[in-house]
């Protein structure tokens, strides 16, 4: 199986801290993987690395059946080719509905005049509710996402994610501030969504 993303050689430097030392990474397009290491260890500047924030020193970032440099992407570029990401603390809406925050999550085309006319049709109801019913959210669609528990809103944020149709989901310390039953929830959840595409 081809890779569906390989990171190789790469190294970044920040005021002459070696944050990463010459890394290389693959990940598969059905595959999931867990970056391990103590706070400041580089995980986050790797999915900084990644999805375009910070720029490397050196070494190659490829992406996809044709190997295409998302070192040559802006950020959203990144996005739009398929790499998602959930940063450690939850961004949600808290004033809109968890319904609310889905719609304004699904993929579909951007801009002023696309907005004025969006309207919600069936096939993206049903969207919205198989993205709830993903992350264990089906009965909390009408409560406003600042009602949530933490372990909710990181759940809805991920579906938020998913919305997107992302083939790589980058999740950073997805468990991070929950309860035991929350955590062992969340682990079930990331290892069924990389039976269909990449999670880091």
């Amino acid at each position: 199986m081809s890779a569906l993303l390989e990171v190789s050689g790469v190294s970044v430097t920040f005021d002459g801290f070696r944050a990463i030392n010459n890394l290389s990474f693959a990940i598969g397009p059905a595959e999931m993987r867990a970056v391990i290491g103590p706070n400041g260890a580089g995980k986050t500047t790797f999915m900084d690395i990644i999805t375009g924030k910070t720029r490397p020193d050196t070494g190659t970032v490829t992406w996809g059946e044709k190997a295409v440099s998302l070192l040559r992407m802006s950020e959203a570029e990144i996005a739009r080719a398929g790499v998602g990401r959930k940063f450690q603390r939850p961004t949600v809406f808290e004033d809109q509905t968890v319904a609310e925050n889905l719609v304004l999550a699904l993929k579909s085309p951007r801009g002023p005049l696309a907005a004025l006319g969006f309207a919600l049709t069936g096939g993206g109801r049903a969207r919205i509710e198989a993205l709830a019913a993903e992350v264990g959210l089906t009965d909390h669609l009408s409560r406003k996402a600042g009602e949530l528990s933490h372990g909710q809103k990181q759940w809805l944020e991920i579906a938020m994610l998913l919305a997107q149709e992302p083939r790589l989901l980058l999740v950073d310390e997805p468990a991070a501030g929950m309860t035991l039953a929350e955590r062992e929830r969340t682990t079930t959840m990331l290892t069924d969504i990389a039976k269909t595409r990449a999670v880091v």
